[in-house]
């Protein structure tokens, strides 16, 4: 979702400071200490995926519509949070990896359409950012490893960068 200057402008300078800040927390625990930070950051998503899986078990029974994915939701949630939580190392290496696989995955995939659209019409442009998207996403499916050792770097420094920017911007915001 992208927010607006506008919309941006609506939200209380404040906010944007400490959410700029937060990101440069978490930022600096990435560079710094990658594998610590990445360690708690999944247990968060575990956490997270275990109370997220529980609320949807309980919306199945408060609104019934859609039950069969609610119920789906909840049991994966519930499942997934409880694995992260009992198995905290495995953990922290697998999921990273999955989600390398996976943006390897929608990268070539999103190449593929590309290509696609540059062959219909869509220009030479287009077709040069969807052979990029397919080499980065065969890249990461190369080695998923280390690219989501690389991925904790990336995370970190776009951390940094983002809180850096969102400080001066709740200052901006601010005045």
């Amino acid at each position: 979702m992208i927010i607006t200057r506008d919309e941006l402008a609506t939200l209380p300078w404040w906010l944007v400071l400490i959410q700029a800040i937060s990101a440069l927390i978490v930022g600096i625990f990435l560079v710094t200490s990658p594998g610590i930070t990445t360690l708690v950051l999944v247990q968060f998503l575990g956490i997270y995926w275990l109370v997220t899986g529980i609320f949807q078990f309980v919306a199945m029974f408060v609104d019934n519509r859609l039950w069969g994915w609610k119920l789906l939701a909840g049991l994966l949630g519930i499942l997934a949070g409880f694995a992260v939580l009992r198995h905290p190392l495995y953990s922290s290496l697998l999921v990273p990896s999955v989600l390398v696989v996976v943006l390897g995955i929608n990268g070539i995939i999103i190449g593929v359409i590309g290509l696609f659209q540059a062959f219909k019409g869509a220009g030479w442009g287009k077709g040069v950012l969807a052979g990029i998207s397919m080499v980065f996403g065969i890249i990461l499916l190369a080695s998923p490893l280390i690219a989501s050792a690389a991925l904790v770097w990336v995370l970190g420094i776009f951390g940094i960068t983002g809180g850096i920017l969102g400080i001066i911007g709740s200052f901006q915001l601010k005045t």
